[in-house]
């Protein structure tokens, strides 16, 4: 994938190697189509497009069948080219994308990568029944979560305009949060025009701390997750530097005493966060462009 598909391939990652016990390697197209990547019959090509008209996601999914891989695509319009000229694949069916900045096609992009996981998990026998009953439990609760998620909008447009005179913003998440940070900074850099940067929260210390002052503010994805306890820690050492912080965490009380402002999302299994936490960045990143 290229751009949000290409993050949204790195969440299915997690999930195609967590759930379906199957090795992934995340490719930007633009790259790959220039290498010479080690396919063979046996592996499989996933193109993920909103548009399914990527230039270089096209040429990635024809080096694929040039090597004779198996291709699939993940798109949103039907009977576009990537759809045309896949072996098989799913549609999004999340209606067109009106703006340039993937939403609505990224939250789906999600959703159905976590049914594929759980569809291929089912059939290589790496995944219980009751564990995948569970999951998709959850993603049938997921249109009421993002519907709270979506009613922080007032707190939302509060917070940006309170940011509105920023010049520079860091992203940070962990695990299944660090393609949710690289895709925030995304949405602010390309709808707000703020410079931004995602980094995994484990990569602060090695580079990117030294930028931090009370000018620069943090965005740290910290859900109450498997790894809080260590973007816990980051939190701290961005307090260290006097950066303001907005935290955006599934429990307030877990870090309002060390940030300056919080967006609070539903609880919900760790894999399936993305798709809660993704939204309150897209908010801001609209709000901002507003408030500007």
């Amino acid at each position: 994938g290229c751009g949000s598909a290409y993050y949204a391939g790195l969440i299915g990652e997690y999930l195609f190697e967590e759930y379906a016990g199957v090795p992934v390697e995340v490719e930007l197209a633009s790259e790959f189509r220039y290498r010479k990547p080690i396919i063979t019959p046996r592996t499989a090509v996933l193109a993920i497009s909103q548009s399914g008209e990527t230039a270089d996601t096209l040429e990635a999914v024809r080096e694929g069948k040039r090597k004779q891989a198996l291709t699939l695509g993940l798109v949103n319009t039907v009977g576009s080219s990537v759809a045309r000229e896949t072996d098989a694949g799913v549609y999004n069916h999340a209606g067109p994308e009106i703006g340039v900045a993937s939403t609505k096609a990224f939250v789906s992009q999600l959703t159905v990568l976590a049914l594929m996981s759980v569809f291929i998990g089912r059939l290589r026998g790496c995944l219980s029944e009751s564990a995948a009953g569970g999951l998709l439990a959850e993603l049938y609760e997921m249109p009421d979560r993002l519907r709270e998620t979506l009613e922080k909008r007032d707190e939302i447009r509060a917070m940006a305009l309170h940011y509105a005179g920023m010049e520079n913003c860091l992203f940070l998440g962990r695990k299944y949060q660090a393609p949710i940070a690289y895709e925030g900074a995304l949405k602010l850099k390309e709808v707000s025009y703020v410079h931004a940067e995602g980094y995994s929260s484990g990569e602060m210390k090695h580079g990117p701390i030294a930028l931090i002052d009370e000018s620069f503010p943090s965005i740290v994805l910290c859900p109450e997750d498997s790894v809080f306890e260590k973007t816990r820690s980051n939190i701290e050492e961005l307090r260290a530097r006097k950066g303001p912080i907005i935290a955006v965490t599934t429990d307030h009380h877990l870090v309002e005493h060390l940030t300056d402002s919080i967006i609070e999302v539903p609880k919900t299994l760790e894999c399936l966060e993305p798709i809660l936490t993704v939204v309150p960045l897209q908010l801001f990143a609209y709000e901002l462009a507003v408030a500007r």
